[in-house]
Protein backbone atom coordinates (compact mmCIF):
# COMPACT_ATOMS: atom_id res chain seq x y z
CA UNK A 1 0.00 0.00 0.00
CA UNK A 2 1.42 3.31 -0.64
CA UNK A 3 1.67 5.71 2.29
CA UNK A 4 3.90 8.31 0.56
CA UNK A 5 4.59 9.96 -1.93
CA UNK A 6 7.69 12.19 -3.32
CA UNK A 7 7.61 14.00 -6.55
CA UNK A 8 10.04 15.69 -8.86
CA UNK A 9 8.83 19.38 -9.88
CA UNK A 10 10.13 20.25 -13.68
CA UNK A 11 7.86 18.57 -16.57
CA UNK A 12 5.93 16.74 -13.02
CA UNK A 13 4.29 19.18 -10.99
CA UNK A 14 5.97 22.08 -12.85
CA UNK A 15 6.46 23.07 -16.27
CA UNK A 16 9.87 22.39 -17.58
CA UNK A 17 9.53 26.09 -19.44
CA UNK A 18 8.90 27.85 -16.41
CA UNK A 19 12.29 26.70 -14.94
CA UNK A 20 14.17 27.24 -18.15
CA UNK A 21 12.80 30.60 -19.16
CA UNK A 22 12.01 32.31 -16.36
CA UNK A 23 14.34 31.26 -13.51
CA UNK A 24 17.46 30.32 -14.68
CA UNK A 25 17.59 33.75 -17.22
CA UNK A 26 16.24 35.65 -14.06
CA UNK A 27 19.15 33.96 -11.89
CA UNK A 28 22.26 34.74 -14.50
CA UNK A 29 20.83 38.47 -15.12
CA UNK A 30 21.13 38.80 -11.89
CA UNK A 31 23.73 36.64 -10.23
CA UNK A 32 26.91 38.52 -11.04
CA UNK A 33 25.59 41.40 -9.06
CA UNK A 34 24.13 39.96 -6.42
CA UNK A 35 27.58 37.88 -5.86
CA UNK A 36 29.10 41.47 -5.60
CA UNK A 37 26.62 43.16 -3.60
CA UNK A 38 26.29 40.19 -0.87
CA UNK A 39 29.68 38.33 -0.80
CA UNK A 40 29.91 39.83 3.33
CA UNK A 41 27.05 37.97 4.38
CA UNK A 42 27.83 34.93 6.32
CA UNK A 43 25.79 32.72 3.98
CA UNK A 44 26.88 34.18 1.03
CA UNK A 45 30.29 33.90 1.79
CA UNK A 46 30.30 30.54 3.04
CA UNK A 47 28.58 29.46 -0.47
CA UNK A 48 31.04 31.74 -2.34
CA UNK A 49 34.11 29.54 -0.35
CA UNK A 50 32.31 26.45 -1.75
CA UNK A 51 32.45 27.99 -5.26
CA UNK A 52 35.97 28.11 -4.90
CA UNK A 53 36.77 24.78 -3.70
CA UNK A 54 35.02 23.64 -6.69
CA UNK A 55 36.63 25.41 -8.97
CA UNK A 56 39.78 24.83 -7.41
CA UNK A 57 41.19 28.32 -7.12
CA UNK A 58 41.00 31.14 -4.99
CA UNK A 59 38.61 32.88 -6.93
CA UNK A 60 37.58 36.92 -6.61
CA UNK A 61 34.18 37.68 -6.18
CA UNK A 62 33.75 39.29 -10.09
CA UNK A 63 35.64 35.13 -11.25
CA UNK A 64 33.52 33.96 -8.91
CA UNK A 65 30.66 35.41 -10.38
CA UNK A 66 31.84 34.56 -13.71
CA UNK A 67 31.99 30.73 -12.66
CA UNK A 68 28.28 30.69 -11.53
CA UNK A 69 26.98 32.41 -14.92
CA UNK A 70 29.57 29.58 -16.33
CA UNK A 71 27.81 26.81 -14.49
CA UNK A 72 24.19 28.18 -15.04
CA UNK A 73 25.20 27.89 -19.05
CA UNK A 74 26.47 24.73 -18.61
CA UNK A 75 23.23 23.47 -16.63
CA UNK A 76 25.03 22.03 -14.15
CA UNK A 77 23.45 20.71 -10.57
CA UNK A 78 26.23 21.74 -8.10
CA UNK A 79 24.83 22.59 -4.83
CA UNK A 80 26.61 26.12 -3.92
CA UNK A 81 25.17 27.02 -7.30
CA UNK A 82 21.61 25.75 -6.48
CA UNK A 83 21.95 27.88 -3.35
CA UNK A 84 22.88 31.53 -4.46
CA UNK A 85 19.93 31.09 -7.02
CA UNK A 86 17.68 30.29 -4.87
CA UNK A 87 18.27 33.75 -3.06
CA UNK A 88 18.06 35.32 -5.66
CA UNK A 89 14.80 33.71 -6.73
CA UNK A 90 13.84 34.39 -3.28
CA UNK A 91 14.03 38.43 -3.96
CA UNK A 92 12.00 37.68 -7.21
CA UNK A 93 9.27 36.13 -5.38
CA UNK A 94 8.97 38.82 -2.76
CA UNK A 95 8.67 41.53 -5.57
CA UNK A 96 6.36 39.82 -7.40
CA UNK A 97 8.33 39.08 -10.38
CA UNK A 98 6.51 35.71 -10.59
CA UNK A 99 4.74 33.33 -9.39
CA UNK A 100 5.78 29.82 -9.08
CA UNK A 101 4.23 27.40 -11.82
CA UNK A 102 2.72 24.59 -10.63
CA UNK A 103 -0.11 22.67 -13.19
CA UNK A 104 -3.72 22.63 -12.15
CA UNK A 105 -3.82 18.93 -11.51
CA UNK A 106 -1.18 18.43 -9.43
CA UNK A 107 -2.32 21.02 -6.93
CA UNK A 108 -5.31 19.77 -6.71
CA UNK A 109 -4.15 16.06 -6.40
CA UNK A 110 -1.11 16.86 -4.12
CA UNK A 111 -4.44 18.53 -1.61
CA UNK A 112 -6.64 15.44 -1.97
CA UNK A 113 -3.63 12.81 -1.49
CA UNK A 114 -2.66 14.73 1.61
CA UNK A 115 -6.38 15.43 2.73
CA UNK A 116 -6.42 11.15 2.51
CA UNK A 117 -3.39 10.85 5.10
CA UNK A 118 -0.87 10.26 2.36
CA UNK A 119 2.62 11.83 3.25
CA UNK A 120 4.21 14.08 0.26
CA UNK A 121 7.70 15.27 -0.27
CA UNK A 122 9.87 16.19 -2.71
CA UNK A 123 13.10 15.11 -4.67
CA UNK A 124 14.61 17.83 -7.25
CA UNK A 125 17.59 19.10 -8.08
CA UNK A 126 16.59 22.44 -7.34
CA UNK A 127 17.60 23.68 -3.98
CA UNK A 128 15.12 22.78 -0.98
CA UNK A 129 15.23 26.85 -0.34
CA UNK A 130 14.17 26.92 -4.10
CA UNK A 131 11.67 24.06 -3.89
CA UNK A 132 9.66 25.89 -0.84
CA UNK A 133 9.80 29.49 -2.98
CA UNK A 134 8.33 27.43 -6.03
CA UNK A 135 5.55 25.67 -3.91
CA UNK A 136 4.92 29.32 -1.53
CA UNK A 137 3.94 31.84 -4.42
CA UNK A 138 1.38 29.46 -7.28
CA UNK A 139 -1.84 30.74 -8.21
CA UNK A 140 -3.19 27.99 -6.08
CA UNK A 141 -2.10 29.78 -2.93
CA UNK A 142 1.24 28.47 -0.76
CA UNK A 143 1.15 24.57 -0.96
CA UNK A 144 3.81 24.42 1.35
CA UNK A 145 1.99 23.09 4.26
CA UNK A 146 0.86 20.01 2.38
CA UNK A 147 4.73 18.59 2.08
CA UNK A 148 6.44 16.73 4.99
CA UNK A 149 9.87 17.41 3.80
CA UNK A 150 12.15 18.18 0.88
CA UNK A 151 14.97 16.45 -0.64
CA UNK A 152 17.72 18.08 -3.09
CA UNK A 153 20.85 16.91 -4.35
CA UNK A 154 22.86 17.46 -0.71
CA UNK A 155 20.95 14.07 -0.66
CA UNK A 156 22.47 12.65 -3.23
CA UNK A 157 22.26 12.67 -6.96
CA UNK A 158 18.65 11.35 -8.35
CA UNK A 159 19.73 8.82 -10.61
CA UNK A 160 21.44 6.88 -7.77
CA UNK A 161 19.50 4.15 -6.16
CA UNK A 162 21.26 5.24 -2.94
CA UNK A 163 19.62 8.54 -2.97
CA UNK A 164 15.96 7.10 -2.36
CA UNK A 165 16.70 4.80 0.16
CA UNK A 166 18.09 7.41 2.18
CA UNK A 167 14.95 9.32 1.47
CA UNK A 168 13.07 6.12 2.50
CA UNK A 169 15.33 5.83 5.57
CA UNK A 170 15.07 9.50 6.86
CA UNK A 171 11.10 9.62 6.33
CA UNK A 172 10.59 5.81 7.86
CA UNK A 173 8.49 4.81 5.17
CA UNK A 174 9.48 1.13 3.64
CA UNK A 175 10.62 1.48 -0.31
CA UNK A 176 7.42 -0.05 -1.62
CA UNK A 177 5.20 2.21 0.37
CA UNK A 178 6.72 5.59 -1.55
CA UNK A 179 5.59 6.35 -4.75
CA UNK A 180 8.02 8.12 -6.92
CA UNK A 181 6.35 10.70 -10.01
CA UNK A 182 8.87 12.24 -12.16
CA UNK A 183 9.42 12.16 -16.04
CA UNK A 184 12.90 11.18 -16.11
CA UNK A 185 13.13 7.57 -16.88
CA UNK A 186 16.58 7.54 -15.62
CA UNK A 187 15.09 8.98 -12.25
CA UNK A 188 12.68 6.39 -12.22
CA UNK A 189 14.93 3.63 -13.06
CA UNK A 190 17.34 4.66 -9.67
CA UNK A 191 13.73 4.26 -7.53
CA UNK A 192 12.48 0.93 -8.32
CA UNK A 193 16.02 0.04 -8.01
CA UNK A 194 15.54 1.07 -4.44
CA UNK A 195 12.22 -0.66 -4.13
CA UNK A 196 9.86 2.77 -4.71
CA UNK A 197 6.69 2.33 -6.77
CA UNK A 198 7.03 4.14 -9.77
CA UNK A 199 5.59 6.45 -12.29
CA UNK A 200 6.27 8.58 -15.37
CA UNK A 201 4.85 11.80 -16.02
CA UNK A 202 4.63 12.78 -20.02
CA UNK A 203 3.23 15.80 -20.24
CA UNK A 204 3.51 16.53 -24.09
CA UNK A 205 0.46 15.41 -25.82
CA UNK A 206 3.34 14.24 -28.91
CA UNK A 207 5.64 12.80 -27.09
CA UNK A 208 4.95 8.41 -26.90
CA UNK A 209 8.29 7.03 -25.33
CA UNK A 210 8.84 3.50 -24.69
CA UNK A 211 8.90 3.39 -20.94
CA UNK A 212 9.84 0.55 -18.44
CA UNK A 213 7.45 2.60 -16.15
CA UNK A 214 3.64 3.64 -15.79
CA UNK A 215 2.67 5.93 -17.70
CA UNK A 216 0.23 9.33 -17.10
CA UNK A 217 -0.19 12.35 -18.96
CA UNK A 218 -1.32 14.23 -15.84
CA UNK A 219 -1.65 13.91 -11.91
CA UNK A 220 -5.54 12.87 -12.88
CA UNK A 221 -4.11 9.54 -14.74
CA UNK A 222 -1.76 8.89 -11.69
CA UNK A 223 -3.43 5.73 -10.33
CA UNK A 224 -2.11 4.86 -6.77
CA UNK A 225 -2.68 0.96 -7.17
CA UNK A 226 -1.41 0.58 -10.85
CA UNK A 227 1.83 2.06 -10.06
CA UNK A 228 4.20 -0.53 -8.86
CA UNK A 229 7.80 -1.45 -7.48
Amino acid sequence: MIRAILTDIEGTTSSLSFVKDVLFPYSRERMVDFVEQHRDDPEVAKLLDEVRALAGADLSPGEVGAQLVAWIDQDLKLAPLKALQGLIWEAGYRRGDFQGHIYEDAARHLKAWRAKGLELYVFSSGSVQAQKLLFAHTQYGDLTPLFSGYFDTRTGAKQDPESYRAIARQISQAPQAVLFLSDSEAELDAARSAGFATCRLVRDPGDHPASRHPLARNFDQVILGTCGA
